[in-house]
């Protein structure tokens, strides 16, 4: 029997991670194209750090708790569900509330496990994975034997798209902010990673190329790395916005150049897609991307798990990019 009740994160006001405190809320119902998870583990990632600032709502009908994705089991089900039964272990794209004991996600949105994979794994797939498959596939079209510059290579998404990229016969080069963290990209299969405190990315990858440049950029700082984004790009090259961390305002564009050298300049963001467009990444993602978890190819790197309670020691982590890889909250043994 499921509870009417759960524990889950409340962000009590928008601001530090010491609004996070655990509270209890009634067990989510879900909707005919849904399926009702325990949830056994959850991922941290930034976009949970901006909504408990404020700066990144829920959309509308979304939960407004935390969390984006999940790993857990399967407890009830829609009356339109097909193709997970309860009990299935399942990881989850969700729409918000994550953070919980229970989560309602759309059936389209779900994963089985990888083969061995524990919950802990499980939860620290689906937002990367999606998001990475999206822009570098999808947007950015990075075909077998083309390059990509991943900045933000020791992050969840980094550390995905470097080995994605190496998974389907493309070349990775990353940046990231310490040697330590450059050598971890360089170990997970980039060509070489540079250091952003003390190299100039662009002139690195000029050198590192040959003057010619790289076909794909995944970026997730925004703003302040455009012009030398534009920089690096070879003839026909994509420039992917996956996330502004340090800002979305750009003052300066040569459109000349861009018409020049025939550039793509796009990006995109997940949580606002339809439940159909995410579903549809997903059935890539067990197609294409699966039976390389399942088989070792690729795969998370988790760098610390927390107990539920502790998600605000979690988010200081976030925030202070100490880590390499993914956090992950455990919610039930």
């Amino acid at each position: 029997m499921t509870p009417r009740a759960m524990r889950y994160v409340a962000a009590t006001a928008a601001g530090g991670p010491e609004v996070l405190t655990i509270g209890s809320t009634t067990v989510p119902q879900p909707r005919a194209d849904e399926v009702l998870i325990r949830v056994l583990a959850a991922g941290v990632n930034r976009p949970d750090v901006a909504q408990r600032k404020g700066l990144y709502p829920a959309p509308p009908g979304a939960s407004p708790i935390l969390g984006l994705e999940v790993a857990g089991e399967v407890v009830a089900a829609g009356a339109e569900v097909k193709g997970f039964e309860i009990g299935s272990r399942v990881c989850a794209l969700t729409n918000g509330g994550g953070y919980a004991e229970y989560c309602a996600a759309p059936v389209t949105q779900c994963l089985p496990w990888p083969r061995g994979y524990d919950a802990v794994r499980a939860a620290a797939l689906p937002e990367t994975y999606f998001t990475v498959w999206a822009n570098l596939f999808l947007h950015g079209r990075l075909a077998r034997g083309e390059t990509v510059l991943v900045h933000g290579g020791s992050s969840g998404i980094g550390v995905t798209a470097i080995q994605l990229a190496r998974e389907f016969g493309g070349r990775a080069y990353a940046t990231a902010g310490s040697d330590d963290k450059c050598a971890a990209c360089v170990g997970l299969g980039a060509e070489a990673a540079i250091n952003y405190r003390t190299s100039d990315f662009a002139e690195r990858i000029a050198v590192l190329t040959g003057g010619r440049g790289v076909d794909v950029i995944i970026d997730i700082v925004g703003a302040p790395y455009f012009e030398r984004n534009i920089k690096c790009l070879a003839m026909d090259g994509r420039l992917v916005e996956v996330a502004t961390q340090a800002g979305s305002k750009v003052e300066a564009l040569d459109l000349f150049d861009v018409m020049r050298r025939r550039l793509t300049i796009t990006g995109s963001t997940m949580r606002p897609r339809t439940t159909a467009q995410k579903g549809a990444i997903a059935k890539d993602l067990r197609e294409k991307v699966w039976p390389a978890l399942d088989a070792g190819r690729a795969g998370p790197v988790i760098y610390a798990v927390f107990p539920l309670d502790q998600a605000a020691e979690a988010h200081r982590v976030m925030e202070s990019s100490v880590h390499v890889g993914k956090l992950v909250l455990e919610v039930a043994a």
